[in-house]
């Protein structure tokens, strides 16, 4: 717990820094134009995020608890004048400890979970953004308790529609295996993450959503419900992203998470041209 306690303030503190040495370029129009782009998975941004995850109380007799970073790279790759494809990454990094009775803690690498959209680089009708791909997830893992070991894919799918500041979408996919070790539970589950963003004149984003997962063998929702703000800065020639939040766990298996978590979130951003 002091390990987490101190990696958080070390944390916090780099944001306020950041926040600080930033603050001025934010007032320009560009910077509001560039946090909305973010709140957009399928925009013509690549951008480098590291997401920083606390959760608590995990585990049957709720004493354990996980520090996890999600290296999250999404980079558009455009095809002609009308077409994007836009591959999104997410491998974690994890650490926990006390998941489970008279277990060790792990330490190590989660599985990878690699999306491809296909999306129009001009919105459609009634403004709408659309993309539609593949998901595929990879037995990254480098310990049996921070992955599932099978190899599965399934479709992705994102709709949204931006107007006067506000972002108001939802992003899916479905997985099954297809191939991993013979002994492990196989994985059939859906994903959804509705989502509404605001962004103000001076690049404060407001985000509310939730990461929801329905696992099909076991029955079983997982309802985090997350509220975050970011602030759009610009670090010497860089325009970073930064920001944190909570969550609420609405909904877990007995051995997931309870109660709240927290998030600090940077994002490097590098623009390829508006969407």
């Amino acid at each position: 717990m002091l390990r987490s306690t101190r990696s958080g303030a070390i944390l916090v503190a780099l944001v306020a820094g950041a926040l600080a040495a930033g603050s001025a370029w934010a007032q320009e129009k560009d910077a509001a134009d560039l946090a909305e782009q973010l709140s957009n998975p399928v925009a013509s941004l690549i951008s480098v995020p590291f997401q920083f995850n606390y959760d608590a109380r995990i585990g049957p007799a709720r004493d354990g608890d996980q520090f996890y970073l999600n290296f999250q790279p999404v980079v558009p790759i455009p095809l002609d004048k009308d077409w994007i494809l836009i591959s999104r990454t997410i491998l974690p990094i994890v650490s926990q400890r006390e998941i489970l009775p008279d277990v060790d803690d792990q330490s190590g690498l989660g599985d990878t979970l690699q999306s491809f959209f296909l999306s129009p680089k001009a919105p459609g009708p009634g403004g709408i953004i659309w993309g539609v791909g593949p998901a595929l997830l990879l037995p990254t893992a480098t310990d049996r308790l921070l992955g599932d070991g099978k190899w599965a894919a399934g479709p992705t799918a994102v709709v949204l529609t931006q107007k006067s500041g506000w972002t108001v979408g939802i992003l899916a996919n479905h997985v099954w295996s297809y191939a991993g070790e013979s002994d492990r539970v196989d994985v059939n589950s859906t994903f959804l993450q509705p989502f509404i963003a605001y962004t103000t004149k001076d690049a404060w984003t407001y985000t509310l959503n939730t990461e929801s997962t329905y696992d099909w063998v076991a029955d079983q929702w997982s309802v985090p419900v997350n509220f975050q703000i970011t602030k759009l800065l610009k670090i010497g020639d860089q325009p970073v992203s930064i920001g944190g939040g909570v969550r609420y766990w609405a909904e877990n298996p007995t051995t997931g998470a309870h109660d709240f978590g927290a998030r600090v979130l940077v994002t490097f951003l590098f623009p390829t041209g508006k969407k």
